[in-house]
């Protein structure tokens, strides 16, 4: 009987052990699970929200993105807004928030080159020289501010290259960001407008209408770079994936370039 007894002692033990290193696990994993928030780029939405929703799955992290214009995460960062990292439309504000010292060093790196382009959804608006410029035949035209978005400042070199900025800048329609852009075109509130190409490609099948591809030479090479603006291990992570042969992939497929 006593043999019994400390049996079933030593078996309670034993289960209490293993429930206790159970607890232990579990609680090791939770405690290695952080959640990050990520300011991006409007139009850089579609490809970074499919890789983020890949980490997750890959990995015990939460990752929060806020998109918004490259000029206004800028001054939210500078005025102490929580990021972990920035993905930027552009290089010009990474670059300065490296001077500024507002970011962990040595992490600034370009993540996708951008091209901007000239779309309608009408059929027969513009032509494969964007001559709708010139002849002006339109009531609005829609770009992002040149101030706070990277892809504004290209349309505003695009439309002073050609020569026609004095004579269309009274139909301007300006958005704070590309996506808001896009939109002022895709819904009709102006009859063209300066978007990104991957928000074409992002509709596949059901873009409508005609673009315009412009030639490089006509604005500045829109070079996106991002940096990790608080040193922990989730962002780190995260922008290991980012720069991953996967990621790239999922980047091309939405009309984005990558370097070399």
């Amino acid at each position: 009987m006593r043999r019994i007894e400390l049996t079933m002692m030593q078996l309670n033990i034993k289960n209490l052990l293993f429930t206790v290193l159970i607890v232990l696990i579990t609680s090791s994993a939770s405690a290695k699970a952080d959640e990050i928030l990520i300011a991006v780029a409007s139009n850089f939405k579609s490809p970074i929200a499919e890789i983020a929703r890949k980490f997750e799955e890959e990995t015990n992290h939460k990752v929060t993105l806020i998109y918004g214009s490259t000029g206004r995460h800028y001054a939210q960062i500078k005025n102490g807004a929580p990021f972990d990292a920035f993905f930027s439309a552009d290089s010009h504000r990474p670059e300065l928030l490296e001077k500024e010292g507002l970011i962990v060093p040595g992490s600034r790196f370009t993540y996708a080159l951008g091209k901007v382009v000239l779309w309608s959804p009408q059929d027969d608006l513009i032509d494969q020289n964007g001559s709708v410029l010139s002849h002006g035949r339109f009531k609005r035209i829609a770009m992002a501010h040149p101030k706070l978005a990277p892809y504004g400042k290209a349309a505003y070199e695009v439309l002073s290259n050609k020569g026609v900025w004095d004579a269309v800048k009274t139909k301007v329609v300006r958005g704070e960001n590309i996506g808001q852009t896009f939109q002022f075109v895709k819904s009709a509130n102006a009859q063209l407008g300066f978007v990104a190409y991957s928000q074409l490609k992002q509709m596949n099948d059901t873009i409508t209408g005609t673009y315009w591809d412009i030639p490089q030479s006509l604005y500045s090479q829109i070079t996106q770079q991002a940096v990790i603006l608080k040193n922990n291990q989730a962002t780190r992570d995260f922008i290991s994936m980012m720069k991953s042969a996967s990621s790239h992939s999922i980047i091309h497929r939405f009309g984005y370039g990558t370097e070399p």
